[in-house]
């Protein structure tokens, strides 16, 4: 079951040329257009650790609960596989210092659960040892954050286990009640996965999913000396949700067949088709609501504003 729909503040964070707004702008504005809850980006400029202690964690939920919305989530940024080639820095300390960190503030804030990447594959160690050095780390983070009743979800994102089999392994190895998947349908449609069929594994396990879609754009390099043109991988051009190639029907279904319970959250964290302007990122929030209600079967909910 969908229990809220979400708008992650990356999307209103400036990161691809987009419009800069403040965390608590940000608020507002998911309020405004119509959401039940946010999805707040870990780090400048938004929530970072470094910059809302506990008495800015207290006013940022005040006003979040002022506003009416029910529902928050941290995505917090991790690289668990960081710089193998110099073993003497304590990576792993760090890492998971930073994922204990956000989850006192997901306790602060209200938030059962924060986002989190695995990590990028190094090629000069081998697999094992970095699928070693995740499941490590997620199991101290999990234990940790626990103490403070919050659930680390694992995004697929990132190179280890970004495939559905693999999160799922991933997710039963680590064997922590609170260290939960948040599968996302972007990463495996764009690797040529079925997704409704990977929904289906893995949605018991999962609490939260991130959504964006996208349409394909064909890429070619020009060869003089051919005088022809050499194919490039496709680049994925985000789009509004009933304009994408993703199955998101289909997907939804899958999931909540399969046992999901939990939230779904939008994110514009790709340059838009139409352009980088306000008004177009609002358009496209906006068209996510109405796709959600109206092709997916989430029900209008209703939030009073104090």
């Amino acid at each position: 079951m969908i229990h809220g729909l979400l708008l992650h503040s990356v999307s209103y964070s400036g990161s691809w040329g987009q419009p800069l707004l403040t965390l608590e702008a940000f608020i507002d504005r998911a309020v405004y257009l119509g959401f039940d809850g946010v999805m707040l980006m870990a780090k400048r400029p938004h929530l970072s650790m470094l910059d809302y202690d506990s008495d800015a964690r207290r006013r940022l939920r005040d006003r979040i609960e002022k506003r009416g919305l029910r529902k928050v989530c941290l995505a917090g940024y991790t690289n668990l596989t960081a710089d193998l080639a110099h073993p003497e820095i304590p990576q792993h300390e760090f890492q998971v210092a930073h994922i204990l960190e956000m989850a006192r503030a997901a306790h602060d804030l209200g938030a059962p659960s924060i986002r989190i990447f695995t990590g990028y594959e190094d090629g000069a160690v081998s697999f094992q040892r970095q699928w070693d050095l995740v499941i490590a780390a997620l199991r101290e983070g999990a234990d940790r954050a626990a103490e403070l009743a919050v659930t680390i979800g694992v995004q697929n994102h990132h190179d280890i286990a970004v495939d559905s089999a693999s999160l799922r392994d991933l997710i039963l190895e680590v064997n922590r009640p609170n260290c939960r998947a948040m599968f996302d349908a972007w990463a495996p449609a764009l690797q040529g996965d079925d997704i409704a069929e990977s929904a289906r594994k893995i949605a018991s396990l999962s609490v939260h999913t991130t959504v964006a879609n996208y349409q394909k754009r064909p890429r070619y390099r020009y060869l003089p000396a051919l005088v022809n043109y050499e194919a490039l991988p496709e680049r994925a051009q985000a789009v509004p949700m009933d304009q994408g190639f993703i199955d998101y029907p289909a997907f939804f279904r899958a999931l909540q067949d399969g046992g999901f319970n939990g939230t779904v959250a939008y994110e514009m964290c790709s340059p838009l088709l139409g352009g980088a302007t306000l008004e177009n990122l609002d358009r496209h929030a906006v068209a996510f609501l109405e796709f959600m209600y109206s092709k997916c079967g989430v029900v209008r909910q209703t939030h009073a504003v104090s």
